[in-house]
């Protein structure tokens, strides 16, 4: 049960203000309620698909740090994945995971009523809990001891219909691909041509897709397309059902795969993961 309450507060000026608020019958009071008036209602709109990316603050300058291999580490990227899995442990309403470099794309099923679907809470969480399981796996992955804690930023954007969640994800896919071409260019240049980064940056300057692929498979051998999938497509993890080895009951697990989800054939052979 609630009730509307009239709650008087004096500006600097001594102006009164009136402000309308809904409180709980069984709330504790004291004199400093008041403060909780400010506090924005940031409720996300309801019956669309929320996603929430993360994103590594200054990674550049933390894998160079802790001596990444260039120009992709597996063993990060391994962590970045398993850290994501973690997330989607604890989060149960996302359904889908995109990832790919230093960042991960979560899906929330448009159903979710998560913390209300307060904007604040939902980044705060889902930031909070992946960086956590980043740092707490760490060892697992890199032989090298942290140097300084890593933190990640996130964001919430909401996607009304399946075309623009489908278009959003096919985006940080297609960027997968261009960074990852050019930085095995680049580092192709750099590591087996000789370059030093300054002139394979300048080699690279205003070439096209096409001028990456000739380089390396002319002058190096090198067949783009031969490179690992993880690295040219990202991470998609998503749930699955799968059979226990002792009870053979069903349950669901995590599965991590490394595919194209820009074509329609992913999505065919799922028609009920989008609803």
């Amino acid at each position: 049960q609630w009730y509307q309450r009239r709650v008087r507060v004096f500006s600097n000026f001594s102006t009164l203000l009136y402000i309308n608020k809904f409180e709980p019958l069984k709330m504790a009071k004291s004199k400093f309620e008041y403060t909780r008036l400010y506090e924005l209602d940031d409720k996300l709109l309801k019956n669309v698909w929320m996603v929430v990316r993360v994103d590594g603050k200054g990674f550049h300058a933390f894998t160079q740090d802790h001596d990444f291999t260039k120009p992709n580490d597996k063993n990060a990227l391994d962590l970045m994945n398993c850290a994501a899995k973690g997330v989607m442990t604890e989060l149960s309403d996302i359904f889908l995971a995109y990832g790919q470099s230093d960042e991960f794309s979560f899906v929330f099923k448009r159903t979710s009523t998560l913390y209300g679907r307060r904007a604040s809470k939902i980044i705060s969480t889902v930031c909070s809990t992946f960086t956590s399981h980043y740092v707490f796996h760490w060892p697992i992955f890199c032989s090298q001891p942290l140097k300084y804690p890593p933190s990640f930023d996130g964001r919430v954007v909401l996607y009304p219909v399946e075309k623009d969640l489908r278009n959003y994800l096919s985006w940080r896919q297609a960027d997968c691909h261009v960074n990852n071409l050019y930085n095995t260019c680049f580092w192709t240049l750099v590591q087996r041509g000789g370059l030093t980064t300054t002139e394979a940056e300048k080699r690279l300057n205003g070439s096209f897709s096409a001028d990456k692929n000739e380089i390396m498979f002319t002058e190096f051998g090198l067949n783009y397309n031969d490179e690992p999938e993880v690295y040219r497509k990202g991470s998609t993890i998503l749930w699955k059902q799968a059979e226990d080895e002792q009870t053979k009951r069903k349950r669901r697990v995590l599965e991590v795969r490394h595919c194209d989800i820009i074509g329609d054939l992913f999505w065919e052979e799922r028609p009920d993961l989008i609803v």
